[in-house]
């Protein structure tokens, strides 16, 4: 820890009460560290004389002093701890929303006694820990967090600014985001397991999210009271991508109503464990022949990528592939179907990992090995829209109409021509999923009937769960589950799915992302009546980082 100062009050004389902070005059000498660097709005609106050379001098671009960043940070914050919102925007680079966010922060949030600690700087970043106290209506309790700011330069002038976001103030805040103290919007909700245990943050950290958007969609319906806290109440922008408030101070508490989700406690607890040993993991478990989620946990708590995650799926896309050439008899798995090193489309030259082939071998194999060519030359008998139409009508997805019972992305195979539609063969191009979208693939395969995901039973609000306009032919399930269940035996997923036992097969991704030394690692697979994905974020080979993950989810079973 780097050494860290209170910001310095500065020799004083009689208080004012200002916006609900205690506002100082400075006299004197004596000053504090800041006072050092800090001259408030008189010293900004003081006159000077200057010469036609200094009107036309050059804007600084050089990278920023020590001194400046101390400066520049001392000036927002000493304005801010001492309640004067207007004064602290100024030093930033959006004073407007500066302004509007550090008088709501008074004003709406009601927090008072607002004392600023900086860390030590690095480089243009400066740590500070916040302490102040929330005071509504008679009530208060202490709050305390850390943020942090960076000092930049304005283009306009190259003076030293606050680079201006919302999360200075918070680090939940998004840009847009409020803070807010009152009577809760939505009354609590306590979220039950499958066998009516409570489910909590603190017992399940992945959950914090899963309860957020449990609390938003049924708080009012689920027989709560609305108590009074302190909450981020989210913009225009968050709400675009689907992020619900968030209470960060609970004043008192409400009277929660009981939500019961298909969370399977042990699995769940499973998942938690699981991926807490990788970096950036996520993981779906669910039940193919209701569509029931049993579990659900992402290594970052700040956001649900299981749910919400809209990545390249890489090669685990080719199930819904081959679903499609079967479909169309183009191939069957015993089929001769050689996969060259490489192979051009509309200009573009397409290889194989670590530049591999198959020279002789069947389409099962080029399935097993993962090997990209052996589907990309099938882009020349295909329309543009046909692995649109597959995902959507066969697997729902991309329907935007998946209704789990908190927020979700239901997938995206935007119809593409050339070799963007050849990438999107092997689950590049403009494909998007999460482990969500993956894990229903491969419950679907098992099943050959789609069942939309949900987390909470459609019985209790009534809701109409999306379905898909078609299945799949018994053939083609059987054809699939020949290439998958080879995959866990024999091909890339073997090593993961050593030791699951039962009706079960899998398939690999890897999925490459711009500016990325390794690759997003995926993994679909089932076993009986579950169904499993998992992404790792630049993880590398999907059979090495989230197969191991989902092998272990299925071998407990439920």
């Amino acid at each position: 820890m780097g050494k860290r100062r209170r910001v310095a009050e500065r020799r004083k004389t009689s208080p004012a009460v200002v916006g609900g902070v205690i506002a100082v005059v400075v006299a004197g000498a004596g000053v504090g560290a800041y006072a050092l660097y800090g001259g408030g709005a008189a010293a900004e609106d003081r006159s000077r004389t200057t010469s036609a050379a200094e009107d036309h001098k050059k804007v600084p671009t050089g990278p920023l002093s020590a001194a400046e960043v101390q400066s520049t940070a001392g000036r927002f914050l000493t304005a801010w701890q001492q309640g004067r919102p207007a004064e602290a925007a100024a030093a930033t680079s959006d004073s407007a929303a500066a302004t509007a966010l550090l008088t709501g922060y008074t004003k709406d949030a009601h927090l008072e006694n607002v004392a600023l600690t900086e860390g030590t700087p690095s480089g243009g970043k400066v740590p500070f820990s916040v302490k102040a106290t929330v005071s509504y209506k008679g009530l208060t309790k202490p709050l305390a967090y850390d943020s942090a700011l960076s000092v930049v330069r304005r283009a306009a002038d190259g003076a030293p600014v606050v680079d201006w976001h919302a999360s200075v103030v918070h680090p939940d805040l998004k840009d847009g985001d409020t803070l807010v103290t009152g009577e809760s919007g939505t009354p609590p909700v306590k979220a039950l397991d499958r066998d009516g245990g409570e489910m909590t943050a603190a017992k399940y950290p992945s959950l914090g999210t899963v309860l957020d958007g449990l609390r938003e969609k049924y708080g009012k319906t689920a027989g709560g009271k609305a108590g009074i806290e302190l909450r981020v109440v989210r913009g225009k922008a968050s709400q675009k991508a689907e992020l619900s408030d968030k209470t960060l101070i609970e004043l008192s508490k409400g009277t929660p109503g009981t939500v019961r989700t298909t969370l399977s406690p042990t699995l769940q607890a499973a998942a938690e464990q699981q991926v807490a040993q990788q970096k950036r993991a996520s993981v779906v478990v669910m039940r193919p022949s209701t569509g029931e989620i049993l579990a659900v946990a992402n290594t970052d708590h700040g956001f649900n990528t299981a749910f919400q995650g809209s990545l390249a799926p890489g090669s685990t896309m080719k199930i819904v592939t081959s679903t499609m050439l079967f479909e169309k008899n183009l191939v069957t798995p015993d089929a001769s179907h050689p996969c060259p090193k490489t192979y051009k489309l509309a200009g573009w030259t397409f290889h194989n990992d670590a530049d591999s082939e198959i020279k002789k071998g069947t389409f099962r194999q080029s399935f097993g090995a993962s090997c990209n060519n052996a589907f990309i030359d099938f882009a020349p008998k295909l329309s543009n829209s046909d692995l649109t139409k597959e995902a959507q009508q066969v697997y729902g997805l991309g329907l935007n109409n998946w209704a789990i019972g908190v927020p979700s992305f239901d997938g995206s195979v935007p119809v593409q021509s050339g070799a963007q539609m050849g990438a999107s063969l092997i689950g590049q191009g403009g494909v998007r999923m999460n482990p969500l979208n993956m894990a229903s693939v491969a419950a679907t395969v098992q099943t050959g009937v789609f069942h939309q995901p949900y987390l909470v039973s459609p019985s209790v609000d009534h809701r109409t769960p999306a379905k898909a306009s078609r299945t799949m032919s018994s053939k083609t399930q059987s054809e699939l589950k020949d290439v998958m269940r080879f995959t866990a035996a024999y091909g890339t997923a073997a090593k993961a799915m050593s030791g699951v036992s039962g009706d079960v097969g899998a398939k690999t991704g890897s999925a490459e992302v711009d500016g990325q030394k390794k690759p997003n690692g995926w993994f679909t697979a089932y076993r009986g009546d579950l169904a499993a994905a998992g992404v790792v974020q630049a993880g590398g080979h999907g059979g090495d980082t989230a197969g191991p993950i989902v092998a272990s989810l299925l071998k407990r079973g439920d």
